[in-house]
């Protein structure tokens, strides 16, 4: 029996969840260094899957299969793809630059006591919970992108919610302008607003499972699809339209796409930082993914039914998501609103149902990932030295902090999909595999990179230029520990913008098996090259 490497790299951080909540609540400084341990014994898991992992060969890889919940045909089946294992590096990655971006935000809090004198007190926060959180959310997300049994992916779908509803409502942002009453009430607005929309997505996707069952005989993916593909399963057309939305009403939640997105400014505005990136970065990668294993590989005529009114609802989501963004005075929604945008183009990318729009929606799920990293992660740090989420609060940091404020400026302009930087790779692979099948759209996306340009730059312009604000004077700059978070990420965007062949070439095989599985093929170009 060989090593179960992907039971392994989900086991681990789970484990590491269990041992930092098990360490002595006075021992906070081990709790964040154990930790980290744990989420870089993760990182080199992922690293060895992907290595392993065959471009080339079976679609699913390193699988494992063990009989679960044997009554009602439920198995432990994971396997990974090329946009799966794809997705667990990413996860894998970001995790580490997440708790040493998070060293402090879980440490006591020093209030007012509300006696005459105005004397501060302290007041206790769980830091052993909050990493054990963290691991615990990477644990249930890696299980996730492996996870081939429907059952098994709804349960962890379901369940990841219960660490982040925690991270978001315990451990909220600190810089907030009416006090501290007032922020933990708009934190437990946030993440009950977080709670219900993903749980209502849920149980609707609970029922379209139940129903898949009834009708295929099965929970495993692999055996619904293959039945499928030969023809021995065939659904009725009302009835593939009705799991099929199921299916993606719970997906275009987690994403989320318009109109199903209003949750998301509230949670990442409220969160700190670090969890903001979790949730954008990270646990929405989740929802796209899914369209792309579940949705096209188990409802093929569903999904082309459907692709109209999808790609006019990402199309809302670019502009919409943009505009809003423009709008801000806040800088954390901003990059909520601006994420939007972003998993509008994403989910464009998906239904074009072309292999450059699904090359590039993956693509773009790590580009998003590493560049609304480096910008949240530097905002943070921004917001942690002023004290304020408010965009007209600062000026002239560039001249006091000029690190922070260059490092703020490539998550920016990355952001923007400037060219030379990874994320404008996948946005022109989706604009063009948009364009080639629907024109139109391809027109109307476009113009959501020139509203990325106007939010981007009018930020760096109010934030870092001008003259500097008495209270930003003394600002310190970027230390140690928050150049060992930024300079990877900056890096990885740089390198995967001049030569993102390394994702691609892993990417590829997998997108064109989802185009054989909802039978479409590439337009052909109306005019052909001269000979």
């Amino acid at each position: 029996m060989s090593f179960p490497l992907l039971t392994a790299t989900a086991a681990l951080p789970a484990a590491g969840a269990i041992a930092v909540a098990a360490v002595p609540a006075a021992r906070r400084t081990a709790a964040k260094w154990l930790a980290l341990l744990f989420s870089l014994g993760t990182l080199a898991l992922a690293v060895t899957v992907l290595v392993r992992f065959e471009p080339g060969g079976a679609r699913y890889q390193l699988t494992e299969s063990h009989a679960w919940i044997a009554d009602f045909g439920v198995r432990y089946e994971l396997g990974v793809d090329g946009i799966g294992v794809t997705l667990l590096a990413l996860t894998a990655l970001l995790v580490p630059f997440v708790i040493l971006a998070g060293w402090h935000d879980a440490d006591p809090l020093a209030v007012s006591d509300g006696g005459p004198a105005g004397g501060k007190s302290s007041r206790w926060r769980p830091t052993q919970g909050f990493f054990a959180l963290i691991l615990m959310v990477e644990a249930m997300v890696i299980l996730s992108f492996e996870a081939t049994d429907v059952f098994l992916f709804y349960i962890l779908f379901e369940a990841m919610l219960i660490p982040m509803y925690f991270l978001i409502g315990g451990f909220g942002d600190r810089a907030h302008a009416q006090g501290e009453e007032a922020a933990a009430t708009q934190r437990s607005y946030a993440a009950v607003k977080f709670l219900l929309y993903n749980l209502a997505g849920g149980l609707i996707m609970l029922a379209a499972v139940i129903g898949l069952h009834v009708v295929a005989g099965s929970f495993s993916l692999t055996e619904i699809a293959a039945a499928r593909a030969s023809g021995e399963l065939e659904m009725a057309t009302t009835t593939e339209r009705l799991l099929f939305l199921g299916f993606f009403f719970a997906f275009a939640i987690k994403a989320p796409l318009w109109p199903l997105h209003t949750w998301l400014p509230n949670a990442m505005g409220e969160a700190t930082a670090p969890v903001a990136v979790l949730i954008t970065a990270v646990v929405d990668k989740v929802g796209t993914f899914a369209m792309l294993r579940f949705c096209l590989q188990l409802f093929p005529e569903a999904s082309k039914w459907a692709t109209p009114v999808i790609i006019v609802l990402s199309l809302i989501s670019i502009v919409y998501g943009a505009l809003l963004a423009v709008g801000q005075r806040d800088i954390k929604r901003l990059i909520a609103y601006a994420s939007i945008s972003h998993f509008g183009f994403i989910i464009l990318g998906i239904f074009a149902m072309t292999s450059q729009g699904q090359s590039g929606a993956t693509l773009y799920m790590v580009n998003h990932g590493i560049s609304t990293a480096a910008l949240m992660l530097v905002a943070g740090f921004l917001i942690s030295r002023r004290g304020s989420r408010l965009i007209a609060d600062y000026g002239g940091v560039q001249k006091v902090a000029p690190v922070l404020a260059g490092t703020f400026l490539v998550g920016g302009l990355a952001t923007l999909s400037l060219p030379g930087l990874a994320p404008f790779v996948s946005e022109f692979l989706v604009l063009v595999g948009t364009f080639t099948r629907y024109p139109a759209a391809g027109i109307i996306a476009t113009f959501g990179i020139v509203l990325a340009a106007l939010y981007v730059l009018v930020l760096y312009q109010r934030t870092m230029t001008g003259p500097v604000k008495e209270e930003v004077r003394s600002m310190p700059d970027l230390r140690v520990r928050e150049l060992a978070v930024v300079a990877p990420l900056i890096a990885l965007l740089i390198f995967l913008g001049v030569y993102p062949k390394p994702v691609t070439e892993i990417v590829n095989p997998a997108v064109e098996h989802t185009m054989s599985d909802v039978q479409r093929q590439d337009p052909r170009p109306d005019v052909e090259a001269a000979k």
